[in-house]
């Protein structure tokens, strides 16, 4: 695209990208936080992110700045809100567009994490967070909550087979059921007769000497059921 030689007569001010990195260790939900190692609030928590520059898109943007903190592309990731108070950073006017990213525990490149000081903590003991980055984080949770009742977002957390119980206790975490567990009965038929899951021949071995079968997600079946619509939970 050619530039047009004009400049607009405007107050300036960054634009940043925020990314709430949420994962599931088979039991939690978890969040990804950095120690900050700059002023202002240099050593509290914080979420990953950075200025967006002339030269990409937002979700360009979004993209280098969770590969740059977890070494995973193509991963799920999804615009949440703007935050644009005036006085949300302290320095200077800054605009910040947050993003929230699904991703498998078992694929995140764990020294890497430990290169930008990044630590997992279950979202409900979560540390308190500088800014506004608390309010970004109850968004992306709202977000995440809604997209997962009605659309299998869900699965991006789970390793590429899983048991009934380890989608169950998934769905348990992302919608914080602990106290008023989902009944895994009517959870299993609910989910099974969607026609999006594959049951395989393997079995979990566990405690049990009879073991659970593993399942994985059905994208054909999902392409083929989505258009009409439907509830995974609700």
């Amino acid at each position: 695209m050619t530039k047009v030689p004009f400049t607009y007569t405007a107050d300036s001010f960054k634009v940043a990208i925020d990314c709430i990195v949420f994962g599931f260790d088979k039991q939690e939900l978890k969040l990804l936080l950095v120690h900050r190692n700059m002023e202002p609030a240099k050593g509290q928590w914080s979420l990953m992110g950075g200025f967006l520059s002339q030269e990409e898109s937002l979700n360009d943007g979004a993209k280098r700045i969770l590969y740059q903190l977890t070494g995973l592309e193509d991963v799920y990731l999804e615009q949440v809100y703007l935050f644009g108070d005036i006085n949300r950073d302290p320095v200077e006017r800054v605009i910040s567009i947050c993003y929230y990213a699904l991703i498998k525990l078992e694929d995140y490149d764990e020294e890497l994490g430990q290169n930008h000081d990044a630590h997992w903590f279950p979202i409900k003991a979560r540390p308190e967070l500088i800014f506004d980055h608390e309010q970004m984080v109850d968004a992306a949770l709202y977000r995440l909550r809604r997209r997962a009742g009605y659309q299998p977002i869900g699965f991006e957390l789970l390793p590429e087979k899983f048991t009934m119980k380890q989608l169950l206790d998934l769905y348990i975490a992302i919608f914080d059921r602990y106290d008023k567990p989902f009944d895994e009965g009517n959870f299993s038929k609910k989910i099974l007769s969607l026609g999006i899951l594959n049951k395989t021949n393997e079995k979990l071995r566990g405690n049990s000497k009879k073991g659970s079968f593993l399942y994985s997600f059905d994208q054909a079946g999902y392409e083929s059921v989505k258009e009409k619509g439907f509830r995974i939970i609700g």
